[in-house]
């Protein structure tokens, strides 16, 4: 994730919390084979399903939004994993196949 997309995933997560606003935060932690986005790339999701930031260049950002709401009203982190075999890659937005775990925590 280039550097300034990366601050402003952060600073925008950051804003939300000091205004008072429920966020949570998804990190890319893991991935395995084809991954639109590294290690590293994250997230920020508002309680409202604002959010701004890349997991994964879209193709399971839905789920990462529904599941930083499930977060961020719980208070409980997960640990998300997405994988496909090679034959279904293309149907989901994974090219090549692939896996990737992604973290999900909300801003305290």
């Amino acid at each position: 994730m280039h550097e300034t997309l990366a601050d402003d995933v952060l600073e925008t997560a950051a804003r939300w919390r000091d205004a008072g606003r429920p966020a949570a935060l998804a990190t890319v932690v893991r991935t395995w084979g084809s991954s639109p986005r590294p290690v590293g790339s994250q997230l920020a999701v508002g309680g409202d399903g604002t959010f701004v930031g890349s997991v994964s260049g879209g193709c399971i950002e839905g789920a990462v939004v529904r599941a930083a709401l499930e977060v961020i009203e719980s208070g409980c982190p997960r640990m998300l994993e997405f994988g496909v075999t090679d034959e279904r890659a293309w149907e989901v937005g994974l090219a090549c196949g692939g896996r990737v775990e992604v973290f999900v925590e909300r801003v305290e």
